[in-house]
């Protein structure tokens, strides 16, 4: 197949090498650094905010986020009654966010025309005292792009963990402002307004209903960067987002009960040029600041492995 990949030299794309693929309409670009979804389109059509080759992850667009989703508060958590340290790369909230591997870079394992996979050995270290295998599968068919994690536990102790991507999705050319919602959840995570740590779940419905998107309705001003739960699911299991435009075309992104919980930022970002570019939907197999709270917490004995995926689909 033709591979848009980047060469080793003076000057390599600052997210490695890029492997792409495609089929059934579908093109998609995965990079080295962070097995990162750089770019999805259907038809010529994006469904995910981009980034450029020549440009280094903006935002977490399209990163995977392990061996924790979304924060840690104070870079600081319990094993086995000792606290541990992690790096805290948001300062303004004096926060842990989105986990080790993002910025880490993986091997190429498989490269076919509708398929990559990439591993990647995560070692065990001060803040992280466990050794975990990664394996990441990017597959096309035609019903999407279907993301697949796969870890092992192949180090000692038991690890906590838990895993989420990190896809700005697009309905379309139109501003988000515009876009139909459908977001199947009952229930939704209060946080701090300050740091966005944890509070207490709450009703959709509750005050104003303003995070109730259970009937599709359009997003207008709505700020959103919360996590929800209380995941309506089909009747095979799995539960799908919706975004559309005013023509009915966009973008969903469905997921199975190893994710009973999906994050949703509108965006609203302090960077000119970048604000509510996109949608974040983030299905995570545990809410923010799981290793303290240990709520829905994966925790892998020696030899555990843990799979979750996600499919993102043309609408």
């Amino acid at each position: 197949m033709t591979s848009e990949t980047t060469t080793a030299g003076p000057n390599p794309a600052p997210s490695g090498e890029q492997y792409e693929i495609a089929g059934h309409g579908y093109r998609a670009v995965v990079t080295e650094i962070g097995a990162c979804l750089r770019l999805l389109q259907y038809e010529g059509r994006d469904l995910v905010v981009s980034f450029d080759r020549d440009e280094a992850m903006v935002g977490f667009r399209g990163a995977l986020a392990a061996p924790w989703p979304n924060r840690i508060a104070d870079g600081r958590y319990p094993v086995d009654g000792v606290a541990v340290h992690v790096p805290v790369n948001e300062p303004s909230r004096d926060c842990a966010l989105h986990g080790l591997v993002f910025d880490r870079a993986w091997r190429l394992l498989a490269h076919a025309r509708g398929e990559v996979v990439l591993g990647l050995r995560l070692p065990a270290g001060p803040g992280y005292p466990f050794q975990l295998d990664f394996t990441a599968r990017y597959a096309l068919a035609a019903d999407g792009l279907t993301t697949t994690i796969e870890v092992c536990n192949s180090g000692a102790g038991t690890a906590p963990y838990g895993v989420c991507p990190h896809p700005y999705l697009r309905a379309g050319d139109s501003p988000l402002d515009s876009w139909t919602l459908r977001l199947p959840a009952d229930r939704f995570l209060e946080v701090t307004p300050d740091r966005l740590l944890p509070v207490g779940v709450v009703d959709v419905a509750a005050g104003d209903g303003a995070f109730d998107f259970r009937e599709p309705r359009v997003l207008g001003a709505t700020e959103i960067d919360h996590a929800f739960t209380g995941i309506i699911q089909d009747s095979g299991g799995r539960a799908t987002l919706e975004l559309r435009e005013a023509d009915g075309r966009g973008v969903a992104m469905s997921f199975g009960p190893e994710c009973p919980w999906l994050q949703v930022h509108t965006a609203d970002l302090p960077l000119p040029g970048v604000t509510r570019l996109g949608l974040a939907v983030e299905p995570m197999t545990c809410p923010p600041d799981a290793f303290n709270s240990g709520i829905d917490l994966v925790r892998l004995a020696p030899g555990d492995t843990h799979e979750a995926s996600w499919r993102i689909s043309a609408l």
